[in-house]
């Protein structure tokens, strides 16, 4: 099952996350097992000419090629908290003196509002999941960036960007994908998420 796909079975979130904890920007799964999240950014095949859209295919089958292990696409769809990004607009028209440009803001302003009136405004995000099963951390941790650095670069002729997530941002992964009414109210500070990794990995020893 796929490390963001939640259970149907009625379980706590920390049952249903199953996750020991997060360190040196890796997941620590039960049974030895680790991951690494790598967040990628998009190509429009579609814009692309009928070249490069055939340069692209072999590029891809020549990635899939060298792969130098298993790996998960994930594709997570979200609902853009719009009132937050409305606020600090509205901070910055509180900040600005000059009426000409406190005009275009206050158009701007309206012309948001009425699109996400009825609209939802929705982002993609694309993640690369590379696994690793090792009995001690260093194995793991030296394997997982050297494959992490040959996918990132096979992703890179692609016309990618890559970049791994750190702890704080797989935490927050998970707290957004099991509990997004939470995570809009309080996301997760660096403190916060060291409490809860702590927790996590207590758990996981005792």
């Amino acid at each position: 099952m796929s490390i963001l796909q939640k259970s149907r079975k009625k379980a706590s979130a920390r049952q249903q996350i199953n996750i020991n904890g997060v360190k040196g920007n890796m997941l620590l799964l039960p049974n030895s097992q680790y991951r690494v999240v790598i967040e990628v950014s998009p190509v429009n095949f579609e814009l692309k000419s009928e070249e490069e859209q055939d340069a692209l295919i072999d590029t891809y089958e020549s990635f899939l090629d060298s792969l130098p292990c298993p790996l998960e696409i994930v594709v997570r769809i979200r609902e853009l908290d719009m009132d937050k990004y409305l606020a600090d607009v509205q901070e910055l028209l509180a900040e600005e003196k000059k009426p000409i440009y406190r005009d275009q803001i206050e158009n701007y302003t309206e012309f948001v509002q009425s699109l996400v009136r009825d609209n939802k405004i929705l982002s993609r995000h694309f993640y690369v999941v590379l696994p690793y099963a090792a009995n001690d951390f260093e194995t793991a941790k030296e394997q997982l960036s050297l494959n992490a650095d040959m996918v990132g670069k096979g992703l890179m002729r692609l016309g990618m960007r890559t970049r791994q997530l750190n702890n704080l941002e797989l935490l927050d992964l998970f707290h957004t994908f099991y509990s997004p009414a939470q995570a809009k109210r309080q996301p997760i500070s660096e403190q916060v998420a060291t409490l809860l990794n702590n927790s996590y990995i207590r758990k996981e020893q005792q």
